[in-house]
């Protein structure tokens, strides 16, 4: 586990924790995607730039790289070595977004550019609610479709939070 990409059915789901504890366990930098792709005040990068950031990371010998951005993912796939991938039902994921709105208000979260203070608004949420079921739907096929051309990618399926504790207090033992 050199290179490892973190993705999650949905925002909320823990992608940025989970990249953080692995990170602290393995001794690893971090890069949260929403750092690369945010400009202060919410302003998207431009792509050639969100690309360039990522492919900077990936020159490296060892890295975890977390978030989705489904426009990039097969950059990140062709060098990745392990894949973990965060599945909780959406009601979690709604919840800890609320959550994470309430604890961070007027404030910028560490996984995100400076600058881009802590919101929440109703087209972020119906992205959520509307994307859910179809994202998870298309991560099963791109799983599968991996498994079979690219036998030599470990990919980590953790889809209850037992699942996500049991990783790190059972020795990294929950590959599927």
């Amino acid at each position: 586990m050199e290179r490892i990409m973190i993705m999650g059915v949905s925002a909320g789901v823990g992608k940025s924790t989970f990249a953080r504890r692995l990170g602290d366990m393995l001794d690893m930098d971090v890069h949260h995607l929403d750092t690369f792709y945010w400009r202060p005040d919410w302003v998207e990068a431009p792509l050639e730039a969100f690309l360039a950031a990522q492919q900077e990371v990936l020159t490296q010998d060892q890295w975890i790289m977390e978030g989705n951005y489904s426009h990039s993912i097969d950059l990140r796939l062709k060098h990745a070595d392990t894949i973990f991938y965060l599945e909780l039902p959406l009601h979690v994921c709604l919840y800890r977004v609320l959550k994470r709105r309430l604890i961070n208000s007027g404030k910028t979260r560490p996984d995100m550019c400076e600058g881009c203070e802590e919101k929440l608004d109703w087209p972020f949420l119906k992205f959520i609610i509307t994307t859910y079921h179809s994202r998870k739907k298309s991560m099963k096929n791109r799983f599968a479709e991996i498994r079979r051309n690219k036998p030599d990618k470990v990919i980590v399926i953790l889809d209850s939070k037992q699942k996500i504790e049991g990783y790190f207090s059972n020795g990294r033992n929950e590959q599927t």
